[in-house]
């Protein structure tokens, strides 16, 4: 698997930071999540696994600019709204 630097919200390079995988993925560093009540509440955790914290504002960040360089989106074609039964 190989990465691609995305951003990051610290200055001297270390984490929080994200990167893109040449598998469609996105791989997170940052600190490990080590409270007890905190982990507590995640679900389903598997071998293997980690809780990361990163600032809300480095995921809308890079969001932001990943949604600007991708092509626009053509919009949905005109027609009823799906129905919720189906």
């Amino acid at each position: 698997m190989r990465m691609r630097f995305l951003g990051s919200t610290s200055e001297a390079g270390a984490c929080p930071t994200l990167y893109e995988t040449d598998r469609g993925t996105i791989v997170v560093q940052g600190l490990q999540v080590t409270d007890p009540e905190a982990l507590a509440d995640l679900r389903d955790v598997l071998d293997g696994e980690a809780a990361v914290e990163v600032p809300r504002e480095l995921i809308t960040q890079i969001a932001r600019r990943v949604l600007s360089d991708s092509p626009a989106v053509p919009s949905p074609a005109p027609g009823p709204p799906p129905s919720a039964t189906t």
